[in-house]
């Protein structure tokens, strides 16, 4: 889990740097861009517990889900949803018609848009979606 999280965090600020570089945002005023980032890079996650909670609740990893939360084991609960992620294969989010629709949102934001907060989080969006791709690429889960 540490590991995933460090490739996308690793990404995600290579990606700010980059555009930070482009769009002249070198500021310290410029900080939103980068809560907004981090805020669109977990974003994605709570894709999961959608699924938990309204798409799949009968199955049986959702029920331990839910009685780990209302036990407040939460850090178990995290564990179990990172463990059981493949189990999970209709996530909204994750989608291929979501993910186009992100890929213009991003387009959209990073072109025409002079909200910080919001292009770091569709930048953080693409990155935890772009990396969730490529690693199903290399090891053939397409």
């Amino acid at each position: 889990m540490r590991r995933e999280i460090f490739i996308r965090l690793s990404f995600l600020i290579s990606v700010l740097i980059l555009v930070s570089i482009v769009k002249h945002w070198l500021a310290l005023t410029c900080w939103p861009l980068w809560l907004g980032g981090a805020l669109g890079l977990f974003l994605p996650d709570l894709d999961h517990l959608v699924y938990i909670f309204f798409l799949g609740p009968q199955e049986l990893t959702s029920q331990r889900v839910v009685y780990l939360i209302r036990n407040r084991n939460f850090r178990g609960a995290v564990s179990l949803l990172f463990d059981t992620r493949a189990e999970r294969g209709d996530l909204v989010l994750h989608s291929n018609f979501a993910f186009v629709v992100i890929l213009i949102f991003t387009f959209w934001m990073l072109t025409s848009s002079g909200s910080l907060p919001g292009v770091g989080l569709v930048l953080g969006m693409t990155v935890h979606l772009l990396v969730d791709r490529i690693k199903n690429v290399l090891y053939h889960k397409v």
